[in-house]
This record gives C-alpha cells, sequence and structure tokens, in this order.
C-alpha cells in the first residue's frame, strides 16, 4: 500500500490472518441445534457427551460434534420378490415409521442407522411373509404388521432405534393367480347362496307343516282358505280362473270306485272255477290200473 512502510504492512497482514483465524474459531466454536436436533459430541476422538438443543460451544480442533435428527423418519420398503407357505409367488413392498431415541447408541453402535435399518426391514419382511400363507397375508394384515414391528423393534434396541409403525402397503399376484382368486371368491358366494337358499326352504317346510297341523284340526278351514285364494285371483283381473278341488273328496271318489264290484258278465270267475289237479308221484304209478293196487 502507498504510505506505508515495509514493518507495517507487516503488521496489518499479521492482524488480517489472526483476525481470520479467530472468525474461523467462534465460527467452529458456536453451534445452535434445534429442538429435534441433538449433537453427540467427542473430546479427541472419545465419547464425551450429548448436547442440545439450543447453543453449544466446542473447543476447535478439539472436540468434533455430529448432529442426530430425533424426528420420525419415513422409510419405505422396496419391493420384495417371495414365496409364501403355500408356494406362490408375491410381491410385497411395506413402509417402516421409526425414529433415534438414543443419540450415543445410533453413532457409536452402527456406521449408518438408515441404512442398516432398511436392508433389516427388507429380510425381515421376506423372512416373516414367507411363512404364512396367501390367504393369511391378504386377511391377517394387522397381525403381520404386528409382527414385523415387534421383530425390527427388538432388533434396532442396540442401535439406539425405536421403530414405532410397520405397515404392508402392497401385495402384486400374477394374473393367472388373480384369476384363480376370482374363481374362488364366486364359488364361495354361490356355496353361500345355496346354503341360504336351503336354509330358507327348511324353514318354509317347517312352516307348512305348522300350518296344515293347524288346518287339519278345523277341516272348514281349508275351504276359506280356497275362498280367500279365490278373491285373490279375482282382484288380479285375470281371465283364467283356477277353481281348487279338495283333495279329500278325490280320495272319497276314488275309494268309493275301487270298493264296488265286478259287474262285467264277461269276466270268468278264475278263483272259482279253477279246481286243483293231482299230479302223478311217477310215471310208473301213473299208468297202474287201479283194481291193481286194491
Amino acid at each position: 500500500m502507498p504510505g506505508l512502510n515495509q514493518e507495517q504492512m507487516m503488521m496489518f497482514y499479521t492482524a488480517a490472518v489472526v483476525f481470520t483465524l479467530v472468525v474461523i474459531l467462534l465460527v467452529n466454536m458456536f453451534r445452535i441445534l434445534r429442538e429435534y436436533e441433538r449433537g453427540v459430541v467427542f473430546f479427541l476422538g472419545r465419547f464425551y457427551r450429548v448436547k442440545g438443543p439450543g447453543l453449544v460451544i466446542l473447543i476447535p480442533f478439539v472436540q468434533q460434534m455430529v448432529k442426530v435428527d430425533l424426528r420420525t423418519i419415513v422409510l419405505d420398503v422396496p419391493s420384495q420378490d417371495l414365496i409364501t407357505r403355500d408356494n406362490v409367488s408375491v410381491k410385497v413392498n411395506a413402509v417402516v415409521y421409526f425414529r433415534v431415541v438414543d443419540p450415543q447408541m445410533a453413532i457409536n453402535n452402527v456406521e449408518s442407522y438408515f441404512e442398516a435399518t432398511s436392508q433389516l426391514a427388507q429380510t425381515t419382511l421376506r423372512s416373516v411373509l414367507g411363512q404364512h400363507e396367501l390367504d393369511e397375508l391378504l386377511a391377517e394384515r394387522d397381525k403381520l404388521n404386528r409382527d414385523l414391528q415387534g421383530i425390527l423393534d427388538q432388533q434396532t434396541d442396540d442401535w439406539g432405534i425405536k421403530v414405532a409403525n410397520v405397515e404392508v402397503k402392497h401385495v402384486d399376484l400374477e394374473n393367472s393367480m388373480v384369476r384363480a382368486l376370482a374363481q374362488q371368491a364366486e364359488a364361495e358366494r354361490n356355496r353361500r347362496a345355496k346354503v341360504i337358499h336351503a336354509t330358507g326352504e327348511l324353514e318354509a317346510s317347517t312352516k307348512l307343516m305348522e300350518a296344515a297341523n293347524v288346518l287339519n284340526l278345523a277341516p272348514n278351514a281349508i275351504q276359506l282358505r280356497y275362498m280367500q285364494t279365490l278373491t285373490e285371483i279375482a282382484n288380479e283381473r285375470s281371465q283364467t280362473i283356477v277353481f281348487p278341488i279338495p283333495v279329500d273328496l278325490i280320495d272319497a271318489l276314488t275309494k268309493r270306485h275301487n270298493a264296488a264290484p265286478n259287474t262285467d258278465p264277461n269276466a270268468s270267475p278264475d278263483a272259482a272255477t279253477t279246481t286243483p289237479q293231482k299230479t302223478p308221484q311217477n310215471k310208473g304209478e301213473s299208468n297202474q290200473d287201479p283194481k291193481e293196487k286194491l
């Protein structure tokens, strides 16, 4: 600079370097952590303590700090190919909700807790769901979610991780299996319809039997029922009227016709005119004279 000698120039550069170093030291000394963050502090490479939230003061070049986020992390587990216990090939994906509850263990016990939890979730998803049948995989989704959550939570305790929830999102099937399930569901609906129809027929037959017993107690009641039926037919404005004939009347006429004597003169009374004939016992006896027997 003009007007400054060499000694002043050296002092100026020295002051600038010192000021820069002070600014760098201040920047590395003071850290601000948010409410959901914690800082794992190391002193000369050894674990010192967990600090935060708020203002954190560090000794530059002696203490180092690693930030840890305590918020819940949403982990999307990629689609996994697996074979169920009844030998059905499916693709399943899930989502895992977890958070760090112990920052010290999450930093000191595992290199990357996020990657470790992701790989563990994938292997656990394949091993647990492979022990169940396809029907259980589709119908008992809540039970499987609880089993997955319990296994992951137990295995990640040493990492300071708390698995809050596990949800199986999609179960993808092949087209042939989808058609087979549709046929199975249709057959099940048909079976239920037949059972309901048979149950209705049974109840209707029971009620009809009870009604027949009631009508049998009062023979005149059936005549009133006939008249009511005719009245209902007449109200429908039909040109054809079906008049019911009592079955008892037909039975009486049939019995009377069968009880009448047979007056046909041409009829041959086989039973009355038939006379028994004696057959000879053997050939010799048939040719023998009756007087010789005496």
